[in-house]
């Protein structure tokens, strides 16, 4: 699924074309795209159609779109959505579920398209409350307003993530070495750390030179500020070269794929010499996925 470095490509640009623009109509292809819209404050056009929208914000793996009105537009992209610019009149785009008609006042009519080819994401109108520690929800490239200290109440238990501006390494840190459970389900834990998923996980370890379920609590501070700052690189690598794309699945806002795919080490290449010692890669079973490594650089110790 679209893991931190995909949602903050999509964030960047959307952002642009969003802030300012009022949606002026919605139209729904997909009821089952909704589910986490909650129908009772009012249905999702009608809390939608209207409003302005002020800004674009993500943390971890979310995404949303605060609005005049004091909600905001809660966006996930599960394990295929995606989130299309589009010019009014264009073909609908193949599992179009959401279109959003917004007028923008300095680029016009413009079409946001959020379509799903197997229907794990979804969009909803949320209610929004203040951040625990005061400060900014998410990161965001707008300038901040009286909505930047806001965060919607289906993303307020996520952490914040490694690239957050009000990240706290120590906080971390000390999280971490509380937790009995293996390095790589911490990091998948959003609850810990953000933004992380299967991909980004193996890249981080295999940097780190740490086996996936090495218990977190037998860190010692330098490994664990290793990791950390392996997560970090990783992140901005992939960013940098606008996510990992598979297939088709993965697009940034005008349907372009990114390509830190050809810089992975670890994940997805087993059977390949570890570019580091020679060894063969391997892939072994980790909860319902997969974890890749090198077994003599990232042994159980």
């Amino acid at each position: 699924m679209p893991e931190l470095p995909e949602v903050e490509v999509v964030r960047s640009g959307i952002e642009p074309a969003a802030t300012g623009a009022v949606i002026a109509a919605v139209e729904v292809f997909e009821e089952r795209s909704l589910r986490r819209h909650d129908p009772v404050p009012g249905s999702f056009a009608g809390l939608l159609e209207g409003r302005r929208i002020l800004g674009a914000v993500r943390r971890g793996k979310f995404l949303w779109l605060p609005l005049e009105s004091g909600r905001a537009l809660v966006i996930h992209l599960g394990m295929s959505g995606q989130v299309l610019l589009r010019t009014p009149g264009s073909d609908a785009d193949r599992m179009l579920r959401v279109r959003l008609h917004l007028d923008h006042p300095a680029h016009g009519e413009l079409w946001l398209h959020f379509v799903d080819q197997r229907i794990f994401g979804s969009m909803a109108v949320d209610t929004m409350q203040p951040t625990r520690d005061g400060l900014a929800a998410g990161h965001s490239g707008a300038a901040s307003g009286d909505w930047s200290t806001l965060i919607p109440s289906q993303v307020a238990h996520i952490a914040r993530d490694p690239i957050d501006p009000a990240f706290s390494s120590e906080a971390f840190l000390a999280a971490l070495a509380r937790r009995k459970t293996g390095v790589k389900r911490a990091l998948l834990d959003q609850t810990l750390i953000s933004g992380i998923g299967n991909i980004y996980a193996d890249e981080a370890l295999y940097a780190a030179r740490l086996h996936f379920d090495q218990p977190a609590e037998s860190l010692s501070r330098v490994r664990a500020r290793l990791l950390l700052d392996s997560v970090r690189v990783i992140l901005g690598r992939a960013l940098a070269e606008g996510g990992t794309s598979f297939d088709a699945q993965y697009v940034n806002v005008n349907g372009e794929s990114g390509y830190f795919s050809h810089s992975l080490a670890a994940y997805g290449q087993q059977g390949k010499p570890c570019p580091r010692c020679g060894t063969i890669l391997i892939r072994q079973q980790f909860m319902n996925r997969s974890s890749h490594l090198c077994p003599r650089c990232q042994r159980l110790r």
